[in-house]
């Protein structure tokens, strides 16, 4: 793009008509050290058998085993190497809008069954649970999944209707 042996326009002339400073063109990267690939390498390594090390717990590691390293060159290295630690999200107890939940032995939203996610690479079909409160008494069975939390009834009322039951 830029000729250094152009017969009429200087290098500085054609870096100006190009809108880029001189210092940039002439500019070679370095790369990285050796020390710097090397703690990379053990980076890499330890991030297999451990991949919640953020940046802090990585860089205590590295020091445990006596490299003179901190918190910023680690963290450099990692964004380098696209590593990103497994952690626990903030809002996780939160359900996404649209997802499909559990709530009382009962499966919400409209459909015959759902799948619990477990890993991002495989999912656990549940069972749409009926709701069988209608052929049990409120309250009776404490084994049964929906009547045990089935409403009671207050008053006479349900006094009097669980003398008709067995």
């Amino acid at each position: 793009m830029i000729e250094r042996t152009h017969p009429k326009l200087s290098v500085g002339a054609q870096c100006q008509l190009l809108s880029i400073s001189r210092s940039s063109f002439y500019y070679t990267p370095q790369g990285e050290t050796a020390m710097n690939l090397d703690l990379m390498l053990k980076v890499d390594k330890q991030f297999l058998d451990t991949p919640f090390y953020g940046v802090r717990q990585m860089t205590w590691h590295l020091q445990n085993e006596g490299h003179a390293v901190n918190e910023k060159r680690i963290r450099r290295l990692m964004r380098l190497m696209r590593l990103m630690p497994i952690y626990q999200k903030p809002n996780t107890s939160k359900p996404a809008k649209g997802h499909k939940g559990v709530v009382r032995g009962k499966l919400l939203a409209a459909g015959q069954g759902g799948s619990l996610a477990c890993r991002h690479d495989q999912t656990l079909p549940i069972p749409l649970l009926q709701d069988e409160s209608r052929d049990h008494p409120p309250g009776g069975d404490a084994l049964h999944p929906v009547s045990a939390v089935a409403p009671q009834r207050r008053g006479s009322a349900a006094r009097a209707g669980d003398r008709d039951q067995p």
